[in-house]
C-alpha cells in the first residue's frame, strides 16, 4: 500500500492498545479499575449538558464562523480577567476542535520543512508526533525528577541551532503533573526570544492544581501561543472543544488555515461551552478540583509504601509518574502483568518519550478514592 513516510513514522498510542485489553478483560466479567486514560471519570457538568440539548433541540445546527461563536470568545477572554486576572483579546482566542486542533494550527502557522521543536522528555505523545505531521522534527530534552521533569534555559540554550524554531513547554504536564512557575516560564522565554524563537505553551490542565494557585502565561506575555482545552478542568472531553490564543500577528493565517482544516468547531459544543463559565457550573467544577486533590492525597502515600517512588510530587492535572525501578526493570512488562493478574490499567512510559520509559509508570487518578485505594491493594497482591 502507498503508504506516505510520515505516517509510518508516526507511533501508535500505547496506552491505547492497553484500553482495548482492558475493554476485552471487562467484557469478560473481569472488573478493571481504570487508572491509563486522562479522562476525567465525572459526567459533563449538568448545567453545560442542559445548554447544548437546548440548542440542539432548536434544530438551527449550522456552521459559526471559523473562529468560533464572538459569545464563546468574549466569554474565555472575561474567564481569564475574572479567574485569572489577565487582559486576553477575544479576538485573539480561535475555538477549535479540541486541544489537538489547536495544537494543529499553531504548529502549521509556524513549522517549515525540517524546522526542530524542543521539548520535555518525557511529554504528551501527540506532541512530537504532530510535529512530523507538519515536517517538522522534534528534539526531546531529557528531564528528572530533579528539575521537576521541565527544561531548563540551560538544556534549551545547549540544544539550539540553526534549525531550532521554538520550544514547547506543559503546566501542568503530562505526564507529570508538575508546573513551571512565572520565573521559569519567563527564563525560558528570554532564551527562546533571544534566538528569535517561538513558544508554545500547553495549558491543557489549566485549573487543576493542588495547593497552588492556577495561573497562565498570558500574564507575562502575549508573544506566545497558548493551547487550552474544555476537557480537563471543565469536564467536556467527548465535546472535543478547545482553543488557541495567538499572537496577534498570526491571527489572521491561523483563522485562514483554520477554515481549511475544520470549517469550524463542533455548534453543538460550542453554544454548550457558553455554560461552562457560569457560576453554578464554576460550583460544580471547584468542587471536583477538591475531589481531584482529595484523590492525590490517598494515592501518593499508598503507593510510596508499595515501592512506587515519587521523586517531585505533581502539583496539577491528575497524573502520577511514578519510578518503578525498585520493583521491575521494565515498566511496560508490569503494566501488563497489573491488568492480567491484578485488573490494574496504567500507562508504561514508553508511550512519554525515550528517556527511561522503563523505570516509570503513569498511573491517573481519575476514579473515585475508594477505587484508587482497592487497585493499592491488588497491586500489593500482584507485587507479593
Amino acid at each position: 500500500m502507498p503508504i506516505s513516510q510520515r505516517a509510518r513514522e508516526i507511533q501508535p498510542f500505547h496506552v491505547m492498545e492497553l484500553l482495548r485489553r482492558a475493554r476485552e478483560l471487562e467484557a469478560a466479567g473481569r472488573d478493571i479499575i481504570h487508572m491509563e486514560v486522562g479522562e476525567p471519570d465525572f459526567p459533563t457538568p449538568q448545567p453545560i449538558a442542559e445548554a447544548g440539548m437546548r440548542f440542539i433541540a432548536t434544530g438551527h445546527v449550522q456552521y459559526t464562523s471559523t473562529a468560533g461563536l464572538p459569545a464563546l470568545r468574549e466569554a474565555i477572554a472575561r474567564f481569564y480577567h475574572d479567574r485569572l486576572g489577565t487582559r486576553v483579546e477575544a479576538d485573539r482566542i480561535i475555538i477549535t476542535p479540541g486541544a489537538s486542533g489547536a495544537l494543529m494550527l499553531a504548529l502549521a502557522v509556524s513549522t517549515n520543512p525540517g524546522d526542530e521543536w524542543l521539548m520535555a522528555d518525557p511529554s504528551y505523545p501527540c506532541n512530537r508526533h504532530l510535529v512530523r505531521t507538519f515536517e517538522g522534527r522534534a528534539r526531546m530534552l531529557p528531564v528528572n525528577a530533579e528539575a521537576r521533569f521541565q527544561p531548563t534555559p540551560e538544556q534549551v540554550d545547549a540544544a539550539w541551532n540553526t534549525h531550532t524554531r521554538g520550544l514547547m513547554v506543559a503546566t501542568p504536564s503530562n505526564p507529570t503533573g508538575t508546573l513551571l512557575d512565572a520565573q521559569e516560564l519567563a527564563a525560558l522565554r528570554a532564551c527562546v526570544t533571544r534566538r528569535g524563537g517561538i513558544l508554545i505553551v500547553d495549558e491543557i490542565y489549566q485549573g487543576l492544581t493542588y495547593g497552588v494557585e492556577a495561573s497562565t502565561v498570558l500574564s507575562q506575555m502575549d508573544d506566545a501561543f497558548v493551547v487550552n482545552s474544555f476537557s480537563k478542568y471543565f469536564g467536556m472531553t467527548g465535546w472535543r472543544l478547545g482553543w488557541l490564543v495567538a499572537p496577534r500577528e498570526y491571527v489572521r493565517e491561523v483563522e485562514k488555515l483554520a477554515q481549511h482544516f475544520f470549517i469550524s468547531a463542533s455548534t453543538p459544543a460550542q453554544h454548550a461551552a457558553l455554560a461552562a463559565f457560569a457560576p453554578a457550573t464554576l460550583e460544580i467544577l471547584e468542587a471536583r478540583r477538591h475531589e481531584f486533590a482529595g484523590r492525590r492525597a490517598a494515592l501518593l502515600p499508598a503507593l510510596s509504601k508499595l515501592g512506587f517512588v515519587i521523586a517531585t510530587e505533581p502539583q496539577g492535572a491528575f497524573y502520577i509518574y511514578a519510578d518503578i525501578s525498585k520493583l521491575s526493570d521494565d515498566s511496560e512488562a508490569l503494566a501488563r502483568r497489573l491488568i492480567e493478574e491484578a485488573g490494574v490499567a496504567t500507562t508504561p512510559g514508553l508511550d512519554f518519550g525515550e528517556h527511561l520509559p522503563r523505570r516509570h509508570l503513569r498511573l491517573a487518578y481519575t476514579t473515585s478514592t475508594p477505587r484508587l485505594l482497592e487497585a493499592a491493594e491488588r497491586i500489593a497482591d500482584t507485587l507479593r
